[in-house]
């Protein structure tokens, strides 16, 4: 790509077939911003524009800084740029390929496969840009969506048509927990997967696509990707590219979709570059201005209607582990449902290492969760919250010098930590150990014979990584 600063002038003729639906020449180039002379029917922008003499380049306008003036970015990675190249619009904006043809296929933002299959020529496509459900068409009912996972279910649960979110620095296992609910949910779920990796590894893309293959999960998902070496514009758009999908699953074939993202602060990341890239001045802590509308405009697409239940699960990566960065705060506004996965925990070896005290949902009240449900999860989480105002006082002066009451809860959290862990179907080829997907009504038995203190004679190495509490009993026999 022509690299550098450079223009010509505008007022030169812009030469394009008449029938077009509207013609550019590219006037000035600057990095990855292009700048076009318009001629013909006006466009507005996010319409997409492709070259005359090359189809593959592809550049999607952003603004016009004046009359018969574009500014563009460009799509199309390792296409030649030159000035004066000629373009024509396309009459609207980026489209994808929808419907159950889809299903089984690795698609990148222009619905092009990636997975070395025939091309979806024949699918019908739908625009990128559509607006979120009408307050009066969303389903309002709660009901907690079952994923299988202890920890998650328990202290946390998902709700089925909510967003949650999986907050956590790297290295945590956001992604292990993403690909364990596809596991876990291929035999319970009725509906369709839909995977969006925004700024993924290409090896991580061909990772996943094998793992779904071998699982005997890839015929009910499709995968959207927009990797990390694809340009900032690309990857600010492909969440947009799979919620089309989503929302065509949802509302003309009545599926219910479970749509999981695979990263949401790499689509603020890509936002910030494109932001860059239009000289908008950036807002605090460098991110662009418009942070918190660009998160709406995604997050408001994921809903339930009458239709169907769009459900949605995201990664966020945690800058630096601040929970305070605008990226998180501004998410966390949208969840019902809020994992927050500990460093800490994972280095004490607990996996999943969801923090059992900072994660929270909005199902745990009365009105969603069963009395049951509620009782335990209050004790559990308080357990360990005594546990943890405990450590201090162990650490400087030993346990032994705890009360008798005080020395029961450190048994008893104790073991609740371990039986909150869990080997997962996506680590087995690591640990040799077989995953276990452990019902609600198990975990809750679990934890209920935990919190009486009748097993505080097993060792707690019983209750790490198994999945139904028999598992510890048969170890401590």
């Amino acid at each position: 790509m022509t690299q550098g600063l450079q223009h010509i002038d505008p007022a030169q003729e812009v030469d394009a077939p008449a029938d077009l639906v509207a013609r550019a020449r590219i006037i000035r180039i600057s990095g990855q911003m292009i700048e076009l002379a318009i001629e013909g029917p006006p466009p507005r922008v996010q319409d997409l524009f492709v070259g005359v003499d090359d189809p593959l380049l592809r550049i999607e306008l952003a603004s016009f800084p004046s009359e018969g003036v574009a500014r563009g970015l460009i799509l199309s990675a390792g296409q030649p740029v030159k000035l004066g190249a000629r373009l024509h619009g396309t009459g609207g904006g980026l489209q994808m390929p929808v419907g159950r043809t889809t299903l089984g296929r690795m698609l990148n933002l222009f619905g092009e496969p990636v997975d070395g299959g025939a091309p979806l020529d024949d699918a019908p496509r739908r625009s990128i840009r559509n607006a979120p459900p009408a307050l009066k068409r969303r389903r309002t009912q709660s009901e907690i969506f079952e994923t299988g996972i202890k920890a998650i279910d328990l202290l946390c649960p998902i709700e089925r048509g909510g967003k949650a979110g999986l907050f956590g620095g790297a290295g945590v296992g956001k992604t292990v927990l993403i690909a364990e609910m596809i596991y876990n949910m291929s035999g319970s779920y009725q509906g369709v997967s839909l995977f969006c990796g925004i700024g993924e590894r290409s090896r991580e893309a061909e990772e996943f696509h094998r793992e779904m293959d071998e699982a005997g999960v890839l015929e009910n998902t499709v995968m959207v990707f927009g990797q990390m070496n694809e340009r900032p514009a690309v990857r600010f758009r492909v969440g947009h590219a799979a919620m089309s999908i989503a929302e065509h699953f949802r509302d003309e074939l009545n599926t219910d979709v479970l749509v999981l993202i695979d990263n949401i602060y790499r689509f603020v990341q890509a936002g910030a570059e494109v932001s860059g890239l239009l000289g908008q001045l950036p807002s605090r802590v460098g991110y662009q201005p418009s942070l918190g509308t660009e998160i709406a405009e995604l997050e408001e697409r994921i809903c339930s209607t009458a239709s169907g239940a769009l459900t949605s699960i995201q990664a966020v990566y945690v800058p630096a582990d601040d929970f305070t960065d605008p990226a998180a705060t501004h998410v966390f506004g949208h969840l019902s449902s809020s994992i927050v996965l500990s460093r800490k925990r994972a280095a004490q070896g607990f996996y999943p290492a969801v923090d059992p005290l900072d994660s929270g949902s909005k199902m745990l009240t009365p009105l969603v969760a069963s009395p049951r449900h509620l009782s335990v999860a209050r004790a559990v989480r308080r357990t360990l919250a005594e546990y943890e105002s405990l450590k201090d006082v162990i650490a400087m002066l030993g346990l032994e010098q705890l009360s008798i009451e005080d020395r029961r809860t450190v048994a008893i959290a104790r073991r609740l930590e371990r039986f909150m862990s869990q080997p997962f179907r996506a680590t087995e080829r690591f640990t040799t150990a077989r995953g276990r997907r452990v019902p609600l009504e198990d975990t809750l038995e679990g934890c209920e014979q935990i919190l009486s203190g009748a097993l505080n004679d097993r060792p707690e190495r019983a209750f790490y990584m198994i999945g139904t509490i028999d598992e510890a009993m048969e170890a401590g026999a």
